[in-house]
């Protein structure tokens, strides 16, 4: 199933789950039990991460393959140019392929550990806009393209206008719809969808969440992502910090409170990044179907 079919229906709203392959098979196990039990939610897809410098790549699409297979969901792989060539990007693509895999999130990727900005390999692509053209090329609509998008700016891009222009190209290129960084304050995603619309960018533009689960924590994704945590709830989670629990209870009932407002705010559904973990997401989603929200 494509992701792009499920958005004929206006009236149906989205929720999807993002996971990463695991490092030791302890971790794959406890993986395919949080799947399973996010699975019982009916997400409309789920999708799979691609580590820093393709290190995750073989993990990644052998995860996406049992999620279709045994789990029986949409899976979706993530997929970047950082460290390979386009020979290298086409092989992964026809695994993917063969294995019946028809949604693929297509990005340029963050620079590999140690290294402080994106270097284009040699025989490989510099720009998310590139990795996308070459899959419409190669795979006509076989393939349903999903693409990132940064209500606050990328954050080696802080300048929105020139960013609506790169999420131009990339939908020029064929994307299919867009999926946002994190953030915690909906007036940035609200912005963001008006300048795109005025800009020309008609394919869906799904809102990404992150349940906060630990202060360290993030304070560490807000530094890598570049999103930034409204006053109000920064001096409250500063008053939780050494206490998880409240922290947790603060980060469920923050990200209901959004994607509340998001949703009667028009977006066309919730793209949880679930960190492999099941509780918050499934008390969040569950609070959103007892509201008939979802």
């Amino acid at each position: 199933m494509k992701i792009s079919e499920l958005f004929a229906d206006p009236r149906r709203r989205m929720f999807s789950f993002e996971l990463f392959p695991p490092k030791t098979d302890g971790g794959r196990v406890t993986l395919e039990r949080t799947i399973r039990d996010l699975a019982e939610l009916q997400p409309a897809y789920v999708s799979v991460t691609y580590g820093a410098g393709g290190s995750t790549r073989a993990k990644t699409v052998e995860l996406v393959e049992w999620i279709q297979r045994e789990a029986r969901l949409c899976a979706m792989a993530h997929l970047t140019c950082v460290g390979a060539t386009d020979a290298e990007i086409g092989a992964v693509l026809d695994q993917l392929v063969d294995a019946g895999i028809e949604n693929v999130m297509a990005l340029r990727g963050d620079p590999p550990a140690g290294a402080t900005k994106f270097e284009r390999t040699a025989g490989g692509f510099g720009y998310a806009a590139d990795l996308i053209a070459f899959i419409r090329k190669r795979y006509g609509r076989r393939i349903c393209l999903g693409g990132a998008g940064y209500p606050e700016g990328h954050l080696e891009c802080r300048d929105i206008d020139r960013d609506i222009k790169n999420l131009k190209a990339k939908v020029d290129a064929g994307l299919d719809f867009v999926v946002t960084q994190i953030f915690f304050d909906n007036r940035f995603y609200f912005d963001f969808v008006a300048r795109a619309r005025a800009a020309g960018i008609g394919v869906p533009i799904i809102p990404g969440l992150m349940p906060i689960r630990t202060v360290a924590g993030i304070e560490r994704m807000t530094k890598l992502s570049g999103a930034s945590l409204p006053e109000p709830l920064k001096v409250e989670l500063d008053r939780c910090r050494e206490d998880e629990a409240a922290t947790l209870s603060l980060g469920i009932a923050q990200t209901t409170a959004q994607a509340v407002e998001l949703l009667h705010g028009g977006a066309p559904g919730i793209h949880f990044y679930t960190l492999n973990q099941s509780p918050a997401t499934r008390m969040i989603l569950t609070a959103l179907k007892t509201a008939r929200l979802a």
